[in-house]
């Protein structure tokens, strides 16, 4: 319904870009006021600005798998152009109502292709920033020491990653990447925070491809991983899920995809591991799944376990922080925020979480959120980092 709400918002966005756009060119040479030429730039203009909805209606096939990640590059580059424009378009507006040196330049034909030319090379600049930036995987390592006997370990080697998205964006070649990244670590275990799919099981490139890849992660303990909001089968449109699954499943082809990948799935359940810690994961808090009515409680996850032991936990969202430090959970591991994924949105992320990315200490857990490896949305990544956190655990 949201999505319906902001459509013609979305249109007058659209069209306030397009009358920006066809000034300039037209500004630029008389060879654009041409019908003929018009006719071009406005089907070809309204086959980008429709690209995300065209993807949406087709069936699944080469060409909807096309559409759509064009239609994904499409929704964060006109994000930076509608930002560009509207700012050059204010100060514009301020900059007729003074009078400074340069100013006729400015307000000439000749100024008008400068300012606009400047407009066009920064969104090229953005966009290709970001269009690199999701791609390139970073490692951020952390050191924590947790107040507890490990049993036979002193220490404990995690690769944490969430948020992989795999669909329409990402796909085998990021997987690769990841993958030889967690390899060179050497990891004890590798633990997902979640959101491993993009909704839309029949959005991957490659399963077989992929499973194979990911079952070629090397650890001593192997990989766990619990389940996030996007991790069930449901439609998307520009971020916004549409579907009856109302039971908020995942696909069960999603389930089989992870035990041929060799990656436990933890829904809700805890196990221990070498006799030295104990590793809880948590289904999603909105959308938990897999016929999960409500999730257990920070305080019914540790009631029956041996707390003296080290209680790890996977958990797709940082939320509930204070209920679980106060349960005695140890290491607290997430994802989800994407640390606002795109400028200006990292800058605005941390007024929607305690954590929005990186590393809080809660009483006596260790909060640790990720920016994740893959992207929501538009394909891009402009401030913040595709990341694998590299998290060293002393017990004391």
């Amino acid at each position: 319904m949201l999505a319906i709400l902001l459509a013609p918002v979305y249109i007058a966005f659209c069209l306030y870009i397009l009358r920006w756009g066809i000034r300039y060119m037209t500004a630029c040479h008389h060879f654009f006021s041409r019908k003929s030429v018009r006719i071009i730039i406005y089907t070809t203009y309204a086959f980008l600005a429709s690209s995300i909805l065209i993807a949406f209606l087709l069936p699944h096939c080469q060409l909807q798998r096309f559409i759509n990640l064009m239609g994904n590059y499409w929704l964060g580059t006109i994000m930076y152009i509608l930002m560009i424009v509207m700012i050059v378009d204010v100060i514009r507006v301020f900059a007729k109502r003074t009078r400074f040196r340069g100013r006729d330049f400015l307000f000439s034909r000749k100024g008008f292709v400068c300012v606009g030319s400047l407009c066009i090379v920064a969104v090229i600049m953005f966009s290709a920033l970001g269009i690199y930036g999701a791609k390139d995987i970073k490692t951020t390592e952390y050191n924590i020491t947790v107040e507890k006997s490990g049993g036979n370990l002193d220490s404990l080697h995690i690769a944490l990653v969430a948020d992989l998205h795999l669909g329409y964006s990402i796909g085998t070649a990021q997987m690769k990447r990841m993958v030889d990244r967690i390899n060179d670590m050497k990891p004890d275990i590798v633990l997902i925070a979640g959101d491993v799919f993009d909704n839309e099981y029949e959005a991957l490139d490659d399963p077989e491809k992929l499973s194979k890849i990911l079952s070629g992660i090397e650890s001593r303990y192997g990989v766990f991983a619990c389940y996030g909001n996007h991790d069930i089968e449901e439609k998307i449109l520009a971020g916004f899920t549409f579907g009856n699954n109302e039971d908020k499943n995942s696909d069960p082809r999603m389930d089989d995809f992870l035990k041929s990948s060799d990656i436990t799935l933890l829904q809700d359940e805890g196990i221990v591991i070498d006799d030295s810690f104990y590793l809880y994961g948590r289904p999603d808090k909105r959308k938990p799944g897999v016929n999960i009515i409500e999730r257990k409680t920070p305080a019914e996850i540790t009631a029956e376990i041996d707390k003296r032991m080290p209680v790890i936990v996977i958990d797709h969202e940082p939320a509930e922080l204070q209920a679980l430090s106060d349960a005695d959970v140890d290491v607290d591991l997430c994802g989800h925020t994407h640390d606002g994924q795109m400028f200006p949105g990292n800058l605005t992320i941390n007024l929607f979480w305690e954590n929005a990315c990186g590393y809080l200490r809660k009483g006596d857990m260790h909060n640790i959120v990720t920016s994740g490896i893959g992207v929501f949305g538009p394909a891009m990544r402009v401030g913040t980092r595709s990341e694998i956190c590299d998290i060293t655990v002393n017990f004391n």
